[in-house]
């Protein structure tokens, strides 16, 4: 078992989980400063947009996993604050992201879709590697499964996927590799496919929530409304929905500007 515990300074200690998520901030931001460059934006508006983004993302997301699993916290309230030790909802922190990002982009007079195409390439990179610190923490793993199951797999992931006498499935792992799938093809929509703004935010939308409602389906962890119903496949559902209908809206608008644009120029 890998010890949660990176670095011990007396009473202070740094976790695992903690750099993980901070690396994935410090690329992501990185890399939407580059497309940013690359389509006009100033990239200083990036790192401008992270200073609120990343507070409010991680706020979001802890209050969004605490309000669905308060039974958890209501008798220790502090522990509410722990948050290296994981329970850190994705939605929850794409929400937060989304509000903090909207007040910026709105204040400063950008181009909304646009900036979104820029940070999705991020985001979905941020998730996949975020999702290491969920392998540190022995967090978000489906059910149990066999040793010969496990034998296809490395053995630092059998190892930290046999939690109390049981091996589990990794789907942290199946999650990273599908987000790590869906950011190559974003990055490439981006560079060479992109034919209007928004078709890379909303692609985000699609791709990531396909992979993320099966996956979700094979979790022991799941935030559950009603007992029944897992409600990260719910979101998922209504991301795919209006994902598809927004990009069906905006390709569209941009056939009939680009037909127009075409006719007047005849």
């Amino acid at each position: 078992m890998i010890d949660p515990v990176a670095i011990s300074l007396g009473p202070i200690q740094v976790h695992w989980y903690g750099i993980i998520m901070g690396c994935a901030f410090l690329i992501g931001a990185y890399l939407a400063r580059f497309h940013a460059r690359r389509v006009g934006i100033d990239p200083e508006h990036i790192l401008n947009m992270v200073v609120w983004i990343i507070p409010a993302a991680i706020v979001c997301a802890r209050a969004y996993y605490v309000i669905f699993e308060w039974d958890q916290y209501k008798d220790n309230l502090l522990s509410v604050f722990y948050v290296w030790k994981g329970g850190l909802a994705i939605h929850g922190g794409l929400i937060g992201g989304v509000l903090a990002g909207t007040w910026y982009v709105r204040k400063h007079k950008l181009p909304y879709l646009l900036m979104g195409d820029i940070l999705m390439p991020s985001v979905i990179l941020g998730q996949a590697i975020g999702r290491w610190g969920n392998f540190i923490n022995q967090e978000a793993h489906g059910g149990p499964v066999s040793a010969e199951f496990m034998e296809k797999f490395p053995a630092f992931i059998r190892e930290q996927m046999y939690i109390g006498g049981q091996y589990y499935h990794p789907t942290f792992l199946y999650e990273s590799l599908w987000n790590l799938l869906v950011f190559a093809v974003l990055m490439l929509m981006f560079h060479f496919w992109k034919k209007f703004d928004g078709q890379v935010l909303f692609s985000y939308m699609i791709l990531y929530s396909i992979g993320r409602f099966f996956i979700e389906g094979m979790r022991t962890d799941s935030l559950l409304i009603a007992d029944t119903l897992r409600v990260a496949q719910l979101v998922s559902l209504l991301l795919i929905a209006s994902g598809v209908i927004l990009m069906l809206v905006f390709a569209r608008k941009s056939a009939q500007a680009k037909k127009q644009s075409e006719s007047s120029t005849k």
